[in-house]
């Protein structure tokens, strides 16, 4: 994927601030399952480009899986540990080095490592280093964080799609920013598209009706914005 870009619908409801994803700091996503597929969904969407650390517990491993590299399409460095403990090591390490371009570590349940002292740490690294950070929670409850975004995100039903009306289309996710210092707290509807060539690659947020359906877009905004 050579780059992304966010791409605002105009919905007929009354559209949020869309958060930066690419903000230099530290960013948590929750699921509503611990075995949902679509945080880590939406979070590879977001990542820029370049090598990503991706540091995993053992726990998490064994229930959830492990990133399967050969279908990512990037370079993703992999770092398989035992404990939560050596995940915020191992994340707070890597934003010190230049050559990774973003970090991200998986955590399983509520480990007493994982405490406001030690997120405070990664965001106040995150920021310093100039690069994103993210943590995926899983099983894993709305305790204190010093995380600047806090997001929670679902699968949402695809389109069909437009080679085979019978197979699912662009991903879909809800996302929900239910904590931020960054930009206002908000709802979306977000898809994945890819290019045509399969190679730019891009995520559209559309904002909910206050039925809390999907508002339908006007029309496209125009205002993209390459990262």
């Amino acid at each position: 994927m050579s780059c992304m870009s966010v791409h605002v619908l105009r919905p007929l409801a009354p559209i949020r601030q869309v958060p930066d994803l690419r903000a230099a700091t530290l960013a948590e996503i929750s699921c509503a399952s611990s075995l949902d597929g679509a945080g880590t969904g939406f979070l590879m969407a977001a990542l820029p480009e370049g090598p990503v650390l991706w540091a995993q517990d053992r726990l998490t491993r064994r229930e959830a899986g492990v990133p399967f590299l050969p279908g990512l399409g990037r370079w993703l460095l992999r770092a398989d540990l035992s404990r939560p403990a050596d995940v915020l090591t191992a994340m707070e390490d890597a934003l010190a080095c230049p050559a990774i371009s973003a970090v991200v570590g998986e955590i399983w349940g509520d480990p007493a490592a994982l405490d406001f002292t030690a997120t405070r740490r990664l965001a106040m690294r995150a920021e310093a280093a100039g690069r994103p950070c993210w943590l995926l929670r899983r099983a894993g409850s709305a305790n204190a964080s010093a995380a600047r975004m806090r997001w929670r995100v679902t699968a949402f039903p695809s389109d069909a799609g437009q080679d085979d009306p019978a197979a699912p289309g662009d991903p879909l996710w809800r996302v929900e920013l239910f904590r931020s210092r960054l930009s206002p707290p908000g709802e979306w509807l977000v898809r994945h598209e890819c290019g045509e060539d399969g190679t730019a690659h891009r995520l559209c947020f559309s904002a909910l009706a206050a039925d809390r359906a999907v508002a339908e877009p006007a029309a496209a905004d125009g205002g993209d914005s390459s990262g």
